[in-house]
């Protein structure tokens, strides 16, 4: 909810996009010349389950890579698969329950569920 725009739809936009979409709502009505700043004040969690030392729900930030969500897990296990890493990402399907094979560097989004999973060797 927006003061004199009213309730706005965000989802799917990028900071950028809301930004001129708050501006263009508050041009000519209101304001002469708006200047619109947003920033994310607070981004939604990700989950790390599986061979990891800490499973469980961390702070997302911008930049986050898996290799770096398995650091801030406390690592590996000593039975955790280096090649089996899976990704559940918020609306999109995927054919399977595990979710889509991800490297050690892919970027993480907010409210991914990460699973590492066992080695046989």
């Amino acid at each position: 909810s927006y003061p004199f725009l009213g309730e706005i739809q965000v989802s799917g936009l990028t900071v950028g996009q809301l930004e001129e979409k708050i501006t263009q709502g508050l041009q000519g009505d209101y304001l002469v010349n708006p200047n619109v700043s947003v920033s994310v004040a607070e981004y939604r969690q990700f989950y790390i389950h599986g061979e990891v030392v800490k499973p469980g729900s961390f702070a997302y930030l911008p930049g986050l890579t898996l290799r770096k969500a398995i650091a801030l897990a406390g690592g590996f296990t000593e039975r955790a698969s280096r090649s089996k890493m899976y990704v559940i990402r918020d609306g999109v399907q995927h054919g399977n329950n595990q979710g889509r094979q991800i490297g050690i560097d892919e970027e993480l989004l907010p409210g991914d569920i990460v699973t590492i999973e066992q080695s046989f060797f």
